[in-house]
């Protein structure tokens, strides 16, 4: 099983058409911290009808697709910054739900920058 202690979401639009090189590249430039272990970076195309998520666990390089057949992802519409999103939240975000329904009912666990 794959361990993830921490999400990070690109926030606004992503090239998703290369693959763990390309989004390897946005998360070095684009991330203070580079590359940790077992953290997972999440983009999402300008329609947020597809998401990828890559996870470094400490040896190499995950990539996982997800597109929706109908309708898009409640993507967060802000190109910069940071949002919190409660674990809850977060897995609406990636079922397709509209996740800012949510109210925050548990601790913030998630930082999305």
């Amino acid at each position: 099983m794959i361990r993830i202690e921490a999400v990070w979401l690109a926030l606004g639009a992503s090239d998703l058409r290369g693959g763990i090189d390309t989004l390897l590249a946005q998360v070095v430039r684009g991330f203070a911290l580079g590359v940790q272990a077992h953290h997972a970076y999440v983009f999402a195309n300008r329609r947020a009808d597809r998401l990828k998520v890559l996870v470094y666990d400490g040896t190499g390089m995950w990539l996982c697709t997800r597109r929706l057949q109908a309708g898009s992802f409640a993507w967060p519409r802000q190109d910069r910054g940071s949002l919190n999103l409660t674990r809850e939240q977060f897995y609406w975000l990636v079922a397709g739900l509209p996740w800012q329904r949510l109210g925050a009912r548990e601790p913030q666990s998630i930082t999305v920058v």
